[in-house]
């Protein structure tokens, strides 16, 4: 057990207030129930959040301490910064906070889950995620040329994180001027293969809309859909889904 979980289960047991839906991830894949507090409103939304039916288990929070503190926490869980005055507040109503880095790499995914389950007393709780991004990382085939594709076209740069996920897929992201896929580029230079975000797939908006143009399905290219909620954190949502993305269809 970690010297700063140590300190909490001293006086009293750990109730995790989390003030961010990012953060929110690893506290619902690492936390047992009890040690959950409350966690961000867009964690209970299917929208927004894979985790939406664990998320509804517990009270939910505006994002802000206020919000928070009627589920009685003693640790808060934010992420990059999370308001350095709440932090700063919340240490001095004695309460333990923990500020998660935004991740800019999987390794940096791989130390928040470190982090956050030596911060509830157990680091071994990470251990089942590392080994599947283990097994992952060793299997990993030669990429194909890949573009993925949201809403209005908006994509993912080629050295980002998210393109760092999609090369454990087998995908390799194209590099687009302003981080968008024009319709003439889908048309006249397709990718081997359009990774299509799903994210509010059933709203009404003009970005959705554009999902629907013909150019927008390129028939030279391989058509894969992607649960979008987890790639808005990128975070340890990606396991899974990435495992899923390479799974005999």
């Amino acid at each position: 057990m970690s010297a700063f979980a140590s300190l909490l289960t001293a006086s009293a047991a750990i109730r995790v207030a989390s003030l961010n839906m990012c953060a929110d991830e690893y506290l619902l894949l690492l936390a047992r129930p009890a040690e959950v507090a409350s966690v961000s409103r867009l964690s209970r939304d299917p929208s927004d959040s894979s985790l939406w039916r664990i998320g509804r288990r517990f009270p939910g929070n505006r994002g802000d301490l206020e919000s928070a503190l009627p589920s009685r926490p003693n640790l808060l869980l934010t992420m990059g910064g999370g308001g350095r005055a709440t932090i700063s507040i919340a240490r001095r109503m004695g309460l333990q906070t923990l500020d998660l880095p935004f991740p800019a790499t999987i390794d940096d995914v791989e130390r928040n889950l470190d982090r956050v389950a030596a911060a509830l007393g157990d680091i071994r709780r990470a251990i089942p995620w590392r080994r599947t991004l283990a097994a992952l990382r060793r299997s990993q085939s030669p990429p194909a040329d890949a573009i993925f594709l949201g809403a209005g076209g908006n994509s993912v740069a080629a050295t980002s994180l998210e393109a760092q996920w999609m090369l454990l897929a087998g995908l390799r992201q194209r590099m687009l001027p302003g981080g968008r896929a024009s319709l003439e580029l889908l048309a006249t230079k397709p990718p081997a293969v359009v990774l299509r975000s799903s994210y509010r797939r059933n709203e009404r908006s003009l970005g959705q809309s554009w999902l629907d143009h013909p150019l927008a399905r390129p028939r030279q290219s391989r058509t894969l859909v992607t649960d979008g909620r987890p790639w808005t954190c990128a975070g340890p949502l990606m396991v899974n889904e990435i495992a899923r993305l390479r799974s005999p269809k």
